[in-house]
């Protein structure tokens, strides 16, 4: 039994059933059985009852026709008492024998072998029932009476209802073994379909899907199946665009540095200061690739190293854009601020970055002559940093995805990694915060920064000036919408 409550679900459901159905019915079996032995013993009891009352009867008319006892008159009574098969024994008022079936020549054997004759079972426990005449006890009869015996029509309705009971037992019992068979395979029918697609994907098969979905928790689970094998496979193809992304991002320096070299090897060229500085600019651009690609495994132990601290995030801000003035004036991108005064606690270098990744993005992807404002307000409890830009926008379709890690536009250039804003979205979490974006096509794209604010502050009287970096510079960088970088 134990081994086959170990094998498969279906056929465990389908032995459940089973047991069940048959168990019900061994359940109404003994009901059935209880409720009649308890109307038989009600039955047996209330014949014992008229018997005793019998009895009492008698003696008490015997009494009443001399108003005492006489022993001639009582062994009259002896036949009928010997009929009754029962054993009794009468007494005086003061306890005193007056008379029993002995008396007048009845034995116990004789009673037996009545009773027997009768068939009307053994006797009973003794009983002392009163005998009372016009209120006053004349005397006290000890008797035992038969138990009395079902009759043979009741023992045969008894016995049929059970095997009736047995037959409905075994016929539920197949029936709940077939509906639970039919049922069970219903049921783990799309399980196992699910543990087959399961298979499949771990072997490879990264277009594997459910098919059979059901209307319930199994249908749940399977939609969540499909699901997970689609994010699957949209990542396994996010990180072969970004193994080509980065293919071609080394390859290009890789080229240039060994052409150069070999160039200064065959003395075709001389190692002058511009070969030298040009060679070193290449091999910077490649340690600026490799930094971003390590960003992420530094962004997944943030939460581990973070050195909290209650800084101004203002500052942090005003300072970060300082730090990029020059870049965005080279970029021809007017940068505006209004910043009030709101404190957090937190990693200042983290946080920095987080700023400085949303303002880069905002470089590669904003043209020349566009803005980029920055927005520092206390909302609630939050700090709200919102970074907004005059680009060309999101599309709808890629907007869900730009913080998923390695996620590049279709139209996004080759210079990206598609990893800043992924780091700037786990660090900002790290911070218990969320990092968000809104984007409307032609109108830009608003990233929104939210990090618990520290204590009650009040906004300064002063808001910080707006920095407005000169547009200077002639050069415009190619118009592309924000990816994922």
């Amino acid at each position: 039994m134990r081994e086959l409550l170990r094998g498969r679900f279906a056929r465990r459901l389908a032995l459940a059933f089973a047991f069940l159905g048959i168990g019900a019915a061994a359940l109404t079996a003994v009901l059935v059985n209880a409720a009649f032995g308890d109307r038989f013993d009600t039955y047996l009891a209330k014949q014992q009852q008229v018997r005793e009352q019998q009895l009492v009867a008698l003696f008490t008319a015997e009494y009443q026709q001399d108003s005492a006892w006489k022993p001639s008159s009582l062994n009259d009574l002896a036949p009928t008492v010997t009929m009754t098969g029962s054993q009794a024994e009468l007494r005086g008022p003061d306890g005193q024998h007056v008379w029993s079936l002995t008396d007048a020549m009845v034995s116990p054997a004789t009673l037996a072998m009545h009773r027997d004759m009768m068939g009307i079972g053994d006797l009973g426990p003794a009983r002392k029932l009163p005998i009372t005449v016009d209120g006053k006890r004349v005397g006290t009869l000890d008797v035992r009476v038969p138990q009395g015996q079902i009759p043979a029509v009741d023992q045969k309705f008894r016995s049929d209802v059970n095997q009736l009971l047995i037959a409905g037992g075994l016929t539920a019992g197949l029936v709940a073994l077939t509906v639970g068979l039919y049922t069970a395979r219903r049921a783990t029918a799309p399980i196992a379909e699910l543990t087959r697609a399961a298979g499949d994907l771990a072997a490879g098969q990264r277009d594997r899907r459910v098919t059979a979905i059901p209307d319930n928790e199994i249908g749940e689970l399977a939609t969540a199946f499909n699901t997970m094998a689609d994010r699957v496979e949209k990542e396994d193809e996010l990180r072969r665009a970004f193994a080509a992304d980065v293919a071609h991002e080394l390859r290009t320096p890789l080229a240039i540095l060994r052409s150069e070299l070999e160039a200064v090897q065959d003395g075709v060229r001389e190692p002058t200061p511009k070969v030298i500085t040009s060679l070193h600019d290449e091999t910077l651009r490649l340690g600026r690739f490799i930094a971003d690609l390590e960003a992420p495994s530094s962004a997944d132990a943030a939460a581990f190293t973070l050195e909290h601290r209650p800084l101004s995030l203002a500052a942090l801000v005003r300072d970060t854009v300082d730090g990029l003035g020059d870049r965005f004036a080279e970029a021809g991108i007017a940068v505006h601020t209004d910043l009030s005064e709101v404190s957090v606690e937190g990693d200042a270098v983290r946080l920095r970055q987080v700023v400085t990744n949303q303002l880069t993005n905002a470089l590669k992807f904003v043209p020349a002559g566009g803005t980029v404002t920055l927005t520092l307000r206390r909302q609630d409890h939050w700090a709200e940093l919102k970074v907004a830009d005059t680009g060309l926008g999101i599309p709808a379709e890629e907007l869900p995805h730009i913080f998923d890690r390695f996620f590049r536009s279709r139209t996004a250039r080759a210079d990206g990694s598609g990893i800043g804003l992924a780091v700037a979205a786990e660090l900002t979490a790290a911070h218990g915060g969320a990092l968000t974006a809104d984007s409307t096509p032609g109108h830009g794209t608003t990233f929104t920064t939210r990090l618990p604010a520290l204590g009650d502050q009040r906004t300064s009287a002063g808001r910080a000036q707006e920095h407005t970096p000169t547009n200077i510079g002639s050069r415009r960088h190619r118009v592309c919408p924000p990816d994922a970088d």
